[in-house]
């Protein structure tokens, strides 16, 4: 669809709902047309990227390029994941493993099916040492639609598979909890539970941590160290319920550390 068209289909469709132009006894929108068209613009900018490069291989293209091989005794790092790694490099939240040579290669909305399509180019062939693989959130939420427990398990499955015929240790990381309560950085409240039920993720969970065991991989449990005493993340640890704050990542950091040292310290 070109731009062209698209916008003046977008700007048709918000004439169509609007109040204004429907007999339908709807409450008003108080949100002005401009800002109406501006909305659906951008989200049919974010459609036609996700449409044109669903697992998004040109995020990290540039910076994988610009990478050089690892050098002989370097402990190369390479974190996979959604939104929860693609955030943990943010200067606030403070650096990402300061002299450590981690990479990190999460992009934030992502499903294990996408992750399992760059596992190659964001992973394989950086040429790490180790690869944290914190990946199951947004499949129970369905981001990228409907995925059962199976399926999530089948896509974590492969990317432990490819990392170990290419001689790169895995450690496979726990879905965190979430709660509900939580606020936007405007303020609006958030509900987390509904697409993220706590008996799904302590299904995966148990299934990541089983799966770690039989093929020697390393289970990275955030989980025990983030929950409450009710089942839900700690609120001091999240500021909306699902993506860990500073103090998060605090507890985050030393346990991914931990795991790391506990893959490389492990004769396979």
């Amino acid at each position: 669809m070109h731009r062209p068209f698209a916008f003046a289909f977008i700007s048709a469709a918000v004439l169509f709902l609007h109040p204004a132009f429907s007999s339908a006894q709807a409450a008003p929108d108080p949100t002005p047309l401009s800002k109406q068209v501006a909305g659906l613009e951008e989200k049919f900018a974010r459609d036609e990227k996700t449409l044109l490069d669903w697992p998004n291989l040109a995020r990290y293209r540039d910076a994988n390029a610009s990478l050089s091989a690892p050098a002989k005794d370097e402990t190369r790092v390479v974190f996979m994941g959604d939104s929860i790694t693609d955030m943990w490099v943010l200067p606030r939240f403070g650096e990402f493993f300061p002299g450590k040579p981690y990479i990190g290669r999460g992009i934030s909305g992502q499903t294990t099916p996408q992750m399992l399509i760059r596992f190659r180019p964001d992973v394989l062939a950086l040429q790490p040492r180790v690869v944290v693989i914190l990946a199951g959130t947004n499949d129970i939420a369905g981001n990228t639609g409907p995925m059962t427990l199976e399926e999530i398990e089948g896509n974590l499955a492969s990317m432990s598979q490819l990392a170990r015929v290419n001689n790169i240790r895995a450690v496979l990381a726990s879905v965190l909890p979430v709660y509900d309560g939580g606020h936007t950085p405007d303020g609006k409240p958030l509900i987390m539970t509904d697409r993220r039920p706590p008996e799904k993720i302590l299904a995966l969970n148990s299934w990541i941590k089983n799966y770690a065991a039989q093929h020697k991989d390393i289970y990275l449990d955030y989980f025990s160290a983030m929950v409450d005493d009710h089942g839900f993340l700690k609120k001091e640890l999240s500021d909306d319920g699902l993506h860990p704050n500073k103090a998060g990542y605090a507890v985050m950091a030393p346990l991914a550390e931990k795991a790391v040292a506990a893959t490389l310290s492990t004769n396979k």
